[in-house]
């Protein structure tokens, strides 16, 4: 077996985004969201199921998932990972969005549910040092929650470190599976006597996907890494920019040191001016 990278965007939405395997996206919220007793989700209405998006949309398209618990209430689950610089107020539009957008014209504000957001992050965005963090409108005074209705939770993979060996809880079961399924040829004992799991890892199984998706997340792998290496390339331009403006007022070591370059690639920058 070979698995798909569950950090693919694609991969991600076949997984927790299937109609018939909804059991996989309520062991999932049900762990992140620390849900117990009456919070318990039992049921989902996925609102925008998997569907294989055409490859030539691929540069429009954002796979998230969304769905609806039995008390009406809505969830966005996305998988981001990109730094964006906006990040957070993108957080906050879909939010919003999901709240207004659950009431018609003419209908009663009561009506409105509570909007859970969940953006798991291939980067990191904040200081704190757990890999998982939640964020409530909280009386300042009070420290109460006393606006319910939006709940943010964010999970920074990088920040992740528990290894195979010591995962004790749901959450972190899920969380090693999203970091580390793509590394594995056999689904490992942790996992096989729990059925989300098991099923998790027979759907990311990329023998049993069909060509379409192959090719579209082959698509998606490319434009990440075409992605990344432009990135690293304006980097390493700009770095070098950096250190030709500094050759006359600092030593080769410290513009090393400064930039990111290395001293022999400083050095380079010295004689080439001098040629």
């Amino acid at each position: 077996m070979k698995f798909a990278d569950p950090k693919n965007d694609l991969a991600f939405k076949k997984i927790f985004g299937n109609e018939n395997k909804k059991e996989i996206l309520i062991s999932f919220l049900n762990s992140i969201l620390d849900f117990k007793n009456e919070k318990i989700i039992v049921d989902v209405i996925l609102d925008n199921p998997y569907q294989l998006p055409d490859i030539k949309e691929l540069k429009e398209t954002i796979l998230d998932i969304k769905a609806t618990n039995q008390n009406g209430d809505k969830f966005i689950v996305e998988m981001q990972k990109k730094d964006l610089s906006n990040f957070a107020k993108r957080s906050l539009y879909y939010t919003s969005k999901a709240y207004i957008s659950q009431i018609e014209k003419g209908e009663e504000i009561i009506n409105l549910k509570k909007v859970y957001y969940i953006a798991i992050l291939n980067f990191n965005m904040f200081e704190n040092k757990n890999y998982i963090s939640r964020h409530l409108i909280i009386n300042q005074e009070t420290a109460t929650q006393d606006l319910k209705d939006f709940e943010f939770t964010f999970i920074e993979l990088k920040k992740f470190n528990t290894k195979l060996a010591d995962l004790n809880s749901t959450i972190d079961k899920w969380i090693y599976f999203i970091n580390n399924a793509s590394n594995f040829d056999l689904i490992p004992h942790e996992y096989e006597n729990i059925i989300e799991f098991k099923e998790a890892f027979e759907i990311a199984n990329k023998f049993s996907w069909n060509k379409k998706e192959l090719e579209y997340y082959d698509s998606m792998h490319l434009k990440q890494a075409d992605d990344k290496n432009a990135l690293e390339t304006a980097i390493k331009k700009r770095d070098i920019e950096i250190a030709k403006n500094l050759l006359d007022v600092l030593d080769t070591k410290t513009i090393a040191l400064k930039t990111g370059l290395s001293i022999q690639e400083v050095a380079n920058l010295t004689n080439t001016r001098n040629e």
